[in-house]
């Protein structure tokens, strides 16, 4: 079969012959119709991931959409290493396949799971009812932009949107965002903004796409709330770090506020609870879309493809 193949952790995969998959004992082989180029996919395919695999070659792609042997239409993920979903063929476990609901294509549902699974399972982390506040740090990109539309649609009450891009953080006041703030600030004034907007929005909820300094500014800004405030739970939720890797806490930080930090991620949200968060956000995606952008691409164009940027639209593979 045609794949994407990963043959060096410092190289872009190359379009090239792969062994075809032959499904085993509970596993079930899918010809692929669609897969996104999520971050996730680039850090595993490079080695930066917290998961990612040192045996060589691979196919990448950690999910995608595509028809099992009978024929069903299903979204799928993860996949049997070293079988990625950047190919003509796939291996997963019958139990992660998730039928797709006829409303939505192939693209759009392959650019859809992937980044609103991540927020809609953040928000279930978080144990986040309708009525709290939410501010999402990095709220520019694909997954950003669909975790504003995701607490918004899940009753929050004020959503804060944090970001670089300013065409793209003008038009997540149209999504639903109560409030923008600008990263393109120095540290002392985006501290400021930081802590403004948490005392006008109440924060409750943090989803957290960058990590770095971005979110070493913000927590410095929720340890300045003041008294008032020490007493409230603030869940902040790290989902991916685009920013950095790392970050400066203060000890002062944890004890004079309520912050409680938490992960979401593979590892820390199981299975049954991703499979779940995309199970509803297809059957809501049928019913009421989203807003995402999202361009199919020839697999073929994969090395000229892989290292471009996001900038608010989702890359989606076609074998």
């Amino acid at each position: 079969m045609k794949a994407a193949v990963v043959e060096a952790l410092d190289r872009s995969p190359r379009y090239v012959e792969f062994a075809d998959p032959a499904a085993g004992d509970g596993e079930a082989r899918v010809k692929v119709g669609a897969a996104g180029l999520h971050q996730i996919v680039r850090s595993l395919a490079g080695g930066k991931h917290y998961r990612s695999a040192d045996d060589l070659p691979f196919v990448p792609g950690v999910d995608g959409v595509g028809r099992l042997d009978d024929g069903t239409r299903v979204y799928f993920g993860p996949t049997r290493p070293p079988y990625g979903s950047f190919a003509d063929y796939s291996i997963t476990q019958p139990w992660l396949c998730v039928p797709l609901p006829d409303a939505l294509d192939d693209v759009t549902a392959a650019a859809l799971a992937n980044p609103a699974m991540s927020a809609r399972a953040a928000l279930m982390r978080a144990k986040f009812v309708a009525g709290e506040s939410v501010l999402i740090l990095g709220a520019t990109g694909v997954a950003g932009q669909l975790a504003v539309q995701m607490a918004r649609r899940l009753g929050a009450n004020k959503v804060v949107a944090a970001g670089r891009n300013p065409h793209a953080l003008a038009k997540l006041r149209t999504l639903g965002a109560d409030t923008v703030i600008s990263l393109e600030q120095a540290e002392p004034a985006l501290v400021e903004s930081f802590r403004a907007a948490m005392a006008e929005a109440n924060a409750d909820v943090v989803l957290d796409y960058l990590w770095g300094t971005p979110a070493e500014c913000l927590l410095r800004a929720i340890a300045r709330q003041g008294p008032g405030r020490a007493a409230s739970r603030i869940r902040h939720v790290q989902i991916g770090s685009m920013a950095g890797e790392a970050l400066s806490l203060s000890a002062a930080t944890l004890r004079g506020s309520g912050l409680e930090l938490l992960g979401s991620g593979f590892g820390s949200a199981s299975l049954d609870e991703l499979l779940k968060a995309v199970r509803e956000l297809f059957a809501e995606a049928a019913q009421q879309p989203f807003a995402l952008a999202a361009e199919a691409v020839p697999l073929s164009e994969v090395g000229s493809a892989w290292n471009r940027s996001e900038s608010g639209v989702r890359l989606v593979f076609v074998p």
